[in-house]
């Protein structure tokens, strides 16, 4: 598991467990994404299109409007998964276009009686043929396969504890990352799908800390995780590398004053290069939201406009560095805009130089090494053999 120490660097608070949720929802692949649209007091599905040469959007209306708390989430097909609480339920379909009209195939639901129970869909799976959802109850958490199965939602596995978040680890949508609460202190953990929901520990970065994992990259190993390790009782942001036996660094960088930072999107296609990984982040401040774009290797926390209508906390990253937020105006109800990622030098196992006279006051300087014990390497446990060392 990962591991840490209480005298690396300091890094940022977020507020909430998982930060702020995104206006809409892109698939793994990036071709498609949803969201809830709102046509004066009423509300509809929409799908986007993103993988053509200009992004356009799909109504998917219903017999009737949507009700708070519905839940959408495009697949890889272009159809879109809808999540509708009903009384103690939660039923499931897949919405298409039909001519003028909505196609909708009944998937089923899940029953949860239990008013203490609270059931939420997981981040898009990377094949996009799946979709999973995560029922939280008083003192279990259940994990179910709600689209793509054989017969309608699937239970899969139950987690002692109460679990958050979510974060796939791989491409083939077999190991997911949970935060569980279990006695009063929150640890990342490791679900194996395939093998009827085995737990592994994750991250473990003080014995009293309560560490959480936000994003994961699967080509570059690059973690981002929020822990008040460095500073007890304040959760700040940091990094990892998914099998190394580094500890976890909370940068400078990661640290603006009076600003809360929520990853939510990396920089595919940066194998073995962890530090080159390219995060993209949503800023808030009292002021408004807008877009941060941050590297390891960078040591600062480039801050950029959002465009008008950003559907903020959603966006994809191409190979090439080119970050595409969506927005929908009035004048342009379904828009793209492109964000170039400044660039910067390639990663050395040399010591950064100290940043020039003309860099931003967000640049972290030079530190040295924590003195850490050598941490447990991920290696060892069963997610290694499937992660880049």
């Amino acid at each position: 598991m990962l591991t840490g120490d209480r005298g690396a660097d300091t890094g940022h608070l977020l507020t909430g467990e998982r930060g702020r949720a995104a206006d809409c929802v892109i698939t793994a692949g990036g071709a498609y994404a949803a969201r809830l649209a709102r046509a004066g007091d009423s509300w509809f599905p929409e799908r986007w299109t993103l993988d053509g040469p200009e992004p356009y959007a799909v109504p998917l209306p219903g017999n009737q409007p949507e009700e708070p708390g519905t839940e959408v989430q495009p697949m890889a097909d272009g159809r879109v998964l809808i999540r509708r609480p009903i009384e103690g339920r939660h039923a499931f379909s897949l919405l298409y276009p039909t001519g003028p009209g909505t196609g909708e195939l009944p998937l089923g639901a899940v029953e949860c009686p239990d008013e203490g129970t609270r059931l939420h869909l997981l981040p898009p799976a990377p094949c996009g043929e799946r979709a999973y959802a995560l029922a939280v109850g008083r003192r279990t958490t259940t994990v179910w396969l709600v689209a793509g199965g054989t017969f309608g939602p699937e239970y899969l596995a139950e987690i002692p504890g109460r679990c958050s978040g979510g974060v796939w680890l791989d491409r083939t949508g077999r190991m997911l990352a949970l935060d569980r609460e279990v006695g009063g202190r929150t640890k990342t953990i490791v679900v194996d799908l395939e093998r009827d929901g085995e737990v592994s520990p994750l991250l473990q970065i003080a014995a009293d800390s309560d560490d959480r994992l936000l994003l994961a990259d699967t080509d570059s190993g690059l973690l981002l995780i929020r822990s008040d390790a460095p500073s007890p009782g304040e959760a700040r942001l940091g990094w990892g590398v998914l099998g190394s036996t580094l500890p976890v660094r909370f940068p400078e960088s990661l640290h603006p004053p009076d600003l809360a930072l929520t990853p939510f999107a990396s920089q595919p296609g940066q194998a073995l290069l962890p530090e080159a990984c390219a995060v993209a982040l949503r800023i808030d401040s009292p002021c408004g939201t807008w877009v941060g774009v941050w590297r390891p290797a960078d040591r600062r926390l480039h801050q950029l406009r959002a465009p008008e209508g950003w559907l903020a906390g959603s966006g994809v990253w191409t190979p090439e560095g080119v970050l595409r937020l969506p927005y929908a105006t009035e004048a342009e109800p379904c828009g793209v805009a492109p964000l170039t990622a400044p660039l910067t030098e390639p990663p050395s196992s040399a010591p950064s130089p100290s940043p020039s006279d003309g860099a931003s006051p967000s640049e972290e300087p030079p530190r040295p090494a924590p003195a850490a014990a050598r941490p447990v390497p991920l290696q060892q446990a069963p997610l290694g053999r499937l992660v880049t060392k």
